[in-house]
């Protein structure tokens, strides 16, 4: 069995957004630190770092994770997206994105990554939630800004719309 010396950086490799990464990381780096000092990506947020708020929340081989509770060295091999692969193209907003913007679902916006890929992750497999199903999603999220109403607006906005065109990237 080989033993991780404790200071010492190890590579970790896996896909990121569709492309593939590799970078080091000592054995107790965080993913959000990661994500943010290793490899740029900073649109995810470090807030409580217990795992509590949610700004924090990406998507790892298919599953909601906070990567605060993650280490680095866990999702070697693994796919993983963050806020920054929402967007269909550096030019044109995700459906979501759109909605938030035109239901005034952020203010200052240190929650908004977390929330949207929750909410991208729980729409693509639940194509016509209620206004219950949002908010219980939105339960292991905390906003201090926008009382919730304008994210529930916004995604049900885009469930609606996916319904009646069947494709989420045209909402």
């Amino acid at each position: 069995m080989t033993r991780l010396k404790a200071n010492a950086r190890h590579p970790v490799c896996f896909t990121l957004n569709g492309k593939a990464v590799e970078a080091e990381a000592e054995p107790r780096m965080l993913l959000t630190d990661f994500l943010r000092l290793q490899l740029g990506a900073t649109g995810t947020h470090v807030g409580c770092e217990q795992g509590v708020c949610g700004a924090c929340t990406v998507v790892v081989d298919g599953m909601l994770t906070r990567a605060c509770l993650t280490l680095a060295a866990q999702v070697d091999g693994c796919d993983i997206r963050t806020v920054e692969g929402l967007a269909p193209s550096a030019d044109r907003l995700s459906a979501l994105q759109r909605a938030f913007r035109r239901n005034h679902a952020l203010q200052c916006g240190f929650c908004t990554a977390g929330v949207l890929m929750s909410l991208d992750h729980y729409l693509s497999r639940h194509p016509a939630p209620t206004e219950n199903d949002i908010r219980d999603l939105l339960s292991g999220h905390l906003c201090r800004c926008t009382g919730y109403t304008p994210i529930i607006r916004a995604a049900l906005e885009v469930a609606q719309l996916t319904r009646a065109t069947g494709n989420n990237s045209d909402a």
